[in-house]
């Protein structure tokens, strides 16, 4: 069979020819929305399912209606339904987008002591001197650490915040539906989070509440702070803790201890160092701590039992976010707080 070609062709030349089509070129997909990923907006979704492409034709696409949900335009603010179907079309992608997570070779797998596990919801002691997750310097923290550990998981995601230095209580959400859930308690300040802390001197019994207003700045090097403010501070975020002294040890001038005390915080707002800059506003700095305690005691103390901040997420109450049921968590102190406590009650009265 012959194939015919309208058109006069040029002299010594031959009809062009089209490229054959790539098996790889870019296809138009739908791609089902999963239970895990059920209230999630459609434009972080997309950021997440389509790396590489630039925001601003991430977004032109949903607004001209080639990206569909159900095949039906969306808005890019649109709350996805698990079973939603969603269309992309063909779409380039920069080469150099990122790794995700799972793919991240610098980010080890690691798995931390499990304290609460459902299929909503992750409940893990967090040791001391590890981040929770990447970046500002940090390679990988601990959600990519588990995320590397736990491949088949389709979602995994940190529902707060720890600092790097304090140990305890961390919760992830398995699912979409539950982080919203458990973020939305935690924004509404519906949770009860209580920390273990160790500091010099004696905290006054009577003082069981700390209302005093925090401002963050920014050191030469662009480290980021915390201090103390007055609310006339027009950068000020009021900050609440609730104290309650746990024990107290007297001062012991033979092993070259202050008195201290521990204390039981509750906070009642989730400020950046907020225990941390309120005990020591008050005068009691926290043991160990390098950014706002006592830098003498400190090497003291490393030279002696304790080479890290004494503050830890004892306990964390929050609602279930199916069955709406309370839930209270509490992780004892690690072996080495527990050893510095038994030092003090070891040592002779005075």
């Amino acid at each position: 069979m012959s194939a015919i070609i309208k058109g006069k062709p040029k002299a010594m030349s031959q009809a062009p020819q089209r490229p054959p089509a790539q098996a790889d070129a870019p296809q138009v997909r739908l791609v089902q929305v999963g239970e895990e990923w059920e209230g999630q907006r459609l434009d972080n979704f997309l950021f997440r399912e389509i790396k590489g492409v630039p925001k601003t034709h991430l977004y032109r696409l949903i607004r001209s209606g080639q990206i569909r949900i159900n095949k039906g335009r969306a808005q890019a603010d649109t709350r996805l339904q698990a079973g939603d179907a969603i269309r992309i079309p063909p779409v380039r992608t920069a080469q150099t987008a990122a790794p995700t997570d799972a793919e991240r070779s610098d980010a080890p797998a690691r798995s931390f002591p499990v304290l609460w596990e459902d299929d909503m919801l992750l409940a893990i002691n967090k040791p001391a001197g590890v981040a929770v997750h990447g970046g500002s310097g940090v390679s990988f923290g601990v959600i990519e650490q588990l995320r590397r550990a736990r491949p088949d998981a389709r979602f995994l995601e940190l529902v707060h915040r720890l600092d790097r230095e304090t140990s305890g209580i961390l919760l992830i959400a398995k699912k979409r539906s539950a982080l919203v859930k458990l973020q939305d308690q935690f924004r509404a300040r519906a949770t009860g989070k209580t920390y273990l802390a160790w500091v010099k001197g004696h905290w006054p019994a009577a003082h069981k509440v700390v209302d005093t207003p925090l401002r963050k700045y920014l050191l030469p090097d662009g480290e980021r702070r915390v201090k103390a403010t007055t609310a006339a501070d027009p950068d000020a975020m009021r900050a609440l803790s609730l104290v309650q002294v746990r024990q107290c040890w007297p001062h012991h001038a033979s092993s070259g201890m202050p008195a201290t005390s521990l204390l039981a915080v509750t906070i009642k707002t989730g400020r950046t160092h907020q225990i941390r800059v309120h005990l020591a506003s008050c005068g009691h700095p926290i043991a160990g701590d390098d950014k706002y305690g006592d830098f003498d005691w400190n090497k003291r103390l490393q030279k002696n039992r304790l080479d890290r901040m004494f503050l830890h997420a004892w306990r964390l109450r929050f609602q279930h976010p199916v069955d709406g049921r309370e839930i209270e968590l509490e992780c004892p102190l690690g072996e080495e707080l527990q050893q510095v406590l038994a030092h003090l009650d070891g040592l002779p009265p005075v």
